[in-house]
Parts: C-alpha cells; sequence; structure tokens
C-alpha cells in the first residue's frame, strides 16, 4: 500500500492537527535539547526547517502548559542556549497523546483498509466498463 503524499502537498500538510506538540514531547523525553536541535530531530517525523518560529512558540506553549522546563547553558563557543526538558506532566501529556494517535491509526488503518479494496477492485470494473462500450 502506498503512503505517496499529493504532489501539491508538504509532508505538515497532512500531519495530525497539533502533532508538533507531541513529537517535541517526545523528542524531550529522549534527552533534552536546544531549538536547533529540535528542528533537525523533527525533520524524520515530517516537519521542515523552514519555520523555526512555529517551533519556539510550540516550545513556549508547552513551557507555559507545565509541559516542558528551559534553562540557559552557558556556551565557549558561541551564544547562550535555552535548553529544554521535559517535566512530569509533559511526560504524562506524551502518553496521553500516543494513547489518542494509537486510536487515530486504528482508525486510519480501516479506511486505507477499506480503500485499497476499492482500488482493487476498480482495474476490474475499468475492464467490464470498456468492453461494454
Amino acid at each position: 500500500m502506498s503512503t505517496a503524499i499529493a504532489s501539491d502537498q508538504t509532508p505538515a500538510q497532512v500531519l495530525p492537527k497539533n502533532f508538533l506538540r507531541p513529537c517535541l514531547l517526545l523528542l524531550l523525553r529522549e534527552r533534552p535539547a536546544h531549538g536547533y536541535d529540535l528542528l533537525e530531530r523533527l525533520r524524520p517525523m515530517g516537519f521542515n526547517r523552514d519555520d523555526p518560529g512555529r517551533l519556539y512558540r510550540a516550545l513556549r506553549s508547552l513551557e507555559n502548559d507545565g509541559l516542558v522546563h528551559s534553562v540557559w547553558e552557558k556556551s565557549s563557543s558561541g551564544p547562550d542556549r535555552r535548553t529544554y526538558e521535559l517535566t512530569p506532566a509533559g511526560a504524562d501529556s506524551l502518553h496521553e497523546s500516543a494513547q489518542a494517535l494509537a486510536a487515530t491509526n486504528e482508525l486510519l488503518a480501516v479506511f486505507l483498509g477499506r480503500y485499497a479494496d476499492f482500488v482493487a477492485r476498480e482495474p476490474a470494473r475499468r475492464g467490464r466498463a470498456r468492453r461494454s462500450a
């Protein structure tokens, strides 16, 4: 079964709404990180690097919600960086998000399975239509 994206859509356009939040929580569960590191690690999840402002707005929102905490990290080779880490409330939110995404995944699997059955029957229908014409 193909998971191709329509040619007029980018991967980020087909991601679930607010998918960035659980992705950030997951990445911060793996290890504390600064913004640039998170931008790089988000790429395999369907996000590109063309809107860093979106990342920082999401991080600020997560921090305001008590799901992440940030500290300024001194740097000897450049500007200080803000490093983000997951809070216990953030870990709870990550688990809730993962459960919701799993439920969505099950529904999508039902839809895609039925769609695959429909598409598999299409060539046979087209063949019959040509013969009867």
